[in-house]
C-alpha cells in the first residue's frame, strides 16, 4: 500500500503518533487509507449540503474495510459571483483545485480517493487531479437541486404557474427592465425559483460536468441525475465508498477511464444532453491532465454525428429530476448504443463495461429524453465555428440557439469589457439583428474568463434572445440560451481578431456549417492589426496576475502552461 510510506515500520513511529493523537486505531491504520475530498461550504447551494455524503461516502469505505480520511476543497458559486468582480475568480478555482488535491494526496500518500464535487468549476479541478494522480478513484457528487415553482395565474407576469430555475431569475431582471413584470412580482420570483440544496436545476455547467463524470466512467449511475434531497442520493454515496475499495483491490485506477476512446463517449454524450458549452474548456483541460488532446475539430466531426436527444433548460423548460425519472445518463447512453455511436465495451468504476451497465436500462420518458430514432435534431448540442474573426474557433450551445439566428449576419456593437455592455443593454441601446461583441475578457485579458450570464437573460428577459447574437473571448455559463458564441480564440489581449473589431462592422455566423467571418478585407484587418496595441493588464498583483502570465488560450482548455 502507498500509504505504508507514511505509517509502517521503526522510522514511522512519530507519523503514528501524530495519527493517535487524532485518534486513529492500529486496526484503521492497517488499513487502505482513502482521501475523501468534501468541497462541502455554505456558500454554494450545490455544496451545502455534502457533509451529508461525506459520511455515507466513509461509511461504506469502512464497510469495505478501508479508512476514509477526509480534507476539503473550495469552491466559488458562479450565480453569486455573476454580474461583478467575483467571476473572475471562478474558472480560475481549477487549477486551485487540482493542484490543491495533488499537494493532499501525495503528502500523505492516499491509497485510493474519492472526490465529493457538484458545482461548476469543482468538478472539473477534481477530475484534472484525478487524472494527473491516477489512484483508483470514484467520484459522487451532490446532486442537482429540484425546480422552483411559481404558483398561481397571474396574467400579468409570463412566468406564473410555472416551474423556475436560477436561468429564469436572470432573465426576469431583464424583464423588470423592459416593463414586462413588477419588482414585485421579481420578489415574490426570487423567494421560490431555488427550493433548496443541489446544483441549480437545469443543464448548466454543474450538472453537465457530473452527467459528463457518469458517461466518462468515473460516476456510478445516477451520479449525474439523482436528486440532492433523494435518499438514493445517500445510498449512491455509500456505494462509492465501497466501489473505490473493489477498484483498489483489483487494481483499477482512473485513467483506465481516461483513455481516448472515454473522452469520445463523453463527447457523444455531451452531444445528446445538450450541455453546457463550458465543458469545451473543460474535457480539454481534464484530457491535457491524462496526456491526451481534445482537438476542437474532432468535437465538431462527433456534433455532426450525434443526434441530440434532451432540451433541458435553458433550451427547454424540462430540468434534471425529469431526467432522472426518464432513466438519466444511462438511459442516454442506451439510445446513443442503439446505432453505436459510443463505445460500450470500456470498464467503468461499477467495475463493469458501458455495455454491462446499460443492459435493461429503458427510456421512460420520451418527452424529455427523445428516442435516437425522434431527435430534437440530427447533430450534437454543442458546435465549434471557425473563420477570420476565430480562427482557433469559439463555441456556441446549438441546442439553446433559436432557428431564427442559425445564420445571421448583422452589424457589430462592440465592448471592451462586460460592464460595458450590460450598461448598454439595460439602457436598450441594444437593437434586434446586433452582434454584441464582448472582448478583453478571456483567460488572459479578463483575467480569469468571465461568464456573461447577466447579459444574456437580460436581453432574453427583453425578448431579444432569438434576434441578437453575441460573441466574446469570455464565457457564457452554462444556463445561457440564444445564439451566445464564447471562447473566441485567440482572445483580444494577445491580439486575436476579436480585438480588431469595430462598431459597425458585419458579422455573419453560420451555425450549422460550423462558420464565422467577420466581413472585413484582410488588407484592412492588416492594417488595423499594425495599428493594435496591446493593452495594460487589468490585474497586476495576486492570483489573477499570476493566473494571467501563465494561463493558455481557451481552445486549449484555459489550462496553466
Amino acid at each position: 500500500m502507498k500509504s505504508d510510506n507514511a505509517k509502517k515500520g521503526v522510522a514511522r513511529a512519530p507519523h503514528r503518533s501524530l495519527f493517535y493523537a487524532m485518534g486513529y486505531t492500529d486496526e484503521e491504520l492497517d488499513r487502505p487509507l482513502v482521501g475523501v475530498c468534501c468541497a462541502k461550504n455554505e456558500i454554494i447551494p450545490g455544496h451545502i449540503e455534502l457533509d451529508r455524503i461525506a459520511e455515507a461516502v466513509k461509511a461504506g469505505i469502512r464497510m469495505a474495510g478501508g479508512t476514509p480520511v477526509e480534507f476539503p476543497a473550495i469552491g466559488v458559486c458562479d450565480g453569486i459571483a455573476m454580474g461583478h468582480e467575483g467571476m473572475k475568480y471562478s474558472l480560475v478555482t481549477r487549477e486551485l483545485i487540482a493542484d490543491s488535491i495533488e499537494c493532499m494526496t501525495k503528502a500523505h500518500q492516499f491509497d485510493a480517493l474519492v472526490m465529493i464535487p457538484n458545482c461548476d468549476k469543482i468538478v472539473p479541478g477534481m477530475l484534472m487531479a484525478a487524472a494527473r494522480l491516477d489512484l483508483p478513484t470514484v467520484f459522487v457528487s451532490g446532486g442537482p437541486m429540484m425546480p422552483g415553482h411559481l404558483p398561481g395565474a397571474d396574467a400579468s407576469n409570463p412566468y406564473a404557474g410555472r416551474n423556475l430555475s436560477l436561468t429564469d431569475m436572470f432573465e426576469a431582471v431583464g424583464a423588470v427592465a423592459s416593463g414586462r413584470i413588477t419588482e414585485e412580482q421579481l420578489r415574490e420570483m426570487e423567494t421560490v425559483a431555488c427550493p433548496g440544496c443541489g446544483a441549480c436545476s437545469g443543464m448548466f455547467t454543474a450538472n453537465s460536468m457530473n452527467c459528463l463524470t457518469e458517461s466518462i466512467g468515473l460516476g456510478l449511475p445516477g451520479n449525474g441525475t439523482i436528486p440532492a434531497v433523494s435518499g438514493r442520493r445517500i445510498a449512491l454515496a455509500k456505494k462509492a465508498g465501497m466501489k473505490v475499495m473493489e477498484m483498489f483491490e483489483r487494481g483499477i485506477t482512473a485513467r483506465n477511464m481516461l483513455t481516448m476512446k472515454n473522452f469520445e463517449n463523453a463527447l457523444a454524450a455531451d452531444m445528446a444532453l445538450g450541455c453546457s458549452s463550458n465543458t469545451m474548456l473543460h474535457l480539454p483541460a481534464i484530457a491535457h491532465e491524462a496526456g491526451l488532446s481534445i482537438d476542437l475539430h474532432m468535437v465538431n466531426e462527433i456534433s455532426n454525428r450525434t443526434p441530440n436527444l434532451c432540451h433541458l433548460a435553458p433550451a427547454g423548460h424540462t430540468f434534471m429530476c425529469e431526467l432522472d425519472d426518464a432513466g438519466g445518463v444511462q438511459a442516454v447512453l442506451a439510445e446513443l448504443a442503439k446505432k453505436n455511436l459510443i463505445d460500450t465495451s470500456l470498464m467503468t468504476v461499477t467495475g463493469k463495461t458501458v455495455a454491462e451497465n446499460i443492459a435493461g436500462v429503458r427510456n421512460r420518458n420520451p418527452e424529455v429524453l427523445r428516442p435516437i430514432e425522434n431527435p430534437f435534431s440530427d447533430n450534437g448540442g454543442l458546435a465549434i465555428l471557425f473563420g477570420n474573426l476565430a480562427p482557433n474557433g469559439t463555441v456556441v450551445k446549438r441546442s439553446a440557439c433559436a432557428k431564427e439566428l442559425m445564420k445571421h449576419t448583422g452589424p457589430a456593437r462592440v465592448f471592451n469589457d462586460e460592464s460595458e455592455a450590460m450598461d448598454a443593454v439595460q439602457n436598450r441601446k441594444i437593437k434586434s439583428g446586433d452582434v454584441v461583441v464582448i472582448r478583453y475578457e478571456g483567460p488572459k485579458g479578463g483575467p480569469g474568463m468571465r461568464e456573461m450570464l447577466a447579459v444574456t437573460a437580460a436581453l432574453a428577459g427583453q425578448g431579444l434572445d432569438k434576434e441578437v447574437a453575441l460573441i466574446t473571448d469570455g464565457r457564457f455559463s452554462g444556463a445561457t440560451r440564444g445564439a451566445s458564441l464564447g471562447h473566441c480564440s485567440p482572445e483580444a489581449a494577445v491580439g486575436g481578431p476579436i480585438a480588431l473589431v469595430e462598431e459597425g462592422d458585419k458579422i455573419t455566423l453560420d451555425i450549422n456549417n460550423y462558420k464565422i467571418t467577420l466581413e472585413v478585407s484582410d488588407e484592412e484587418l492588416e492594417r488595423r492589426r499594425a495599428a493594435w496595441k496591446a493593452p495594460e493588464p487589468k490585474v497586476k498583483t495576486g492570483y489573477l496576475a499570476r493566473y494571467a502570465k501563465l494561463v493558455s488560450s481557451a481552445d486549449k482548455g484555459a489550462i496553466l502552461e
